[in-house]
């Protein structure tokens, strides 16, 4: 089932939901990123593509349950503070494809792009990648369940605080 034949209420509220993760994490607003996610059954992976192409479970970030994602939230905005150089990101996303897979459950396919911007130093292109998710519909707000960011950049800086 292509974009086209999923409702036009759906698709602006994946797209609404991509629009307030991406400005949660560009304005490191990590409650709000938070927020994106289903409180009934969630998952962040970050991975490189090269170990996705594999089968390797290895990835930059694997957090497998809700809990998971918010200790991360907790990481960021309490245990890591003043522990890194600030920097900003910048995200592009391009919706590709949405699909109806279940019952209120949708799959959606989006390249992004995340600039970075330390604060002492030039703009460069931190990743670019994939988005595979999978989108709820919970209490008539559309929710990650599922978020799986691809990347294909070979070399990363040498932290990387917030998700992609």
């Amino acid at each position: 089932m292509s974009a086209a034949s999923v409702g036009f209420e759906i698709l602006e509220q994946i797209e609404s939901l991509q629009q307030t993760y991406s400005r949660a994490l560009d304005s490191a607003a990590m409650e709000e990123w938070l927020d994106c996610f289903s409180r009934e059954k969630a998952s962040y992976v970050c991975i490189p593509e090269e170990n996705e192409k594999r089968g390797l479970p290895i990835a930059l970030m694997l957090d497998d349950c809700r809990e998971r994602i918010a200790d991360r939230v907790m990481f960021v905005n309490k245990i890591w503070v003043g522990t890194f150089e600030p920097y900003r990101t910048t995200h592009f996303v391009q919706r590709l494809s949405v699909e109806k897979i279940a019952e209120e459950t949708y799959r959606q396919v989006a390249n992004f792009s995340i600039m970075i911007s330390p604060e002492m130093g030039s703009s460069y292109v931190l990743a670019t990648g994939r988005y595979h998710d999978v989108v709820a519909m919970e209490q008539g707000k559309a929710v990650f369940r599922e978020k799986r960011a691809v990347y294909d950049s070979r070399i990363l800086p040498r932290y990387i605080v917030y998700p992609f």
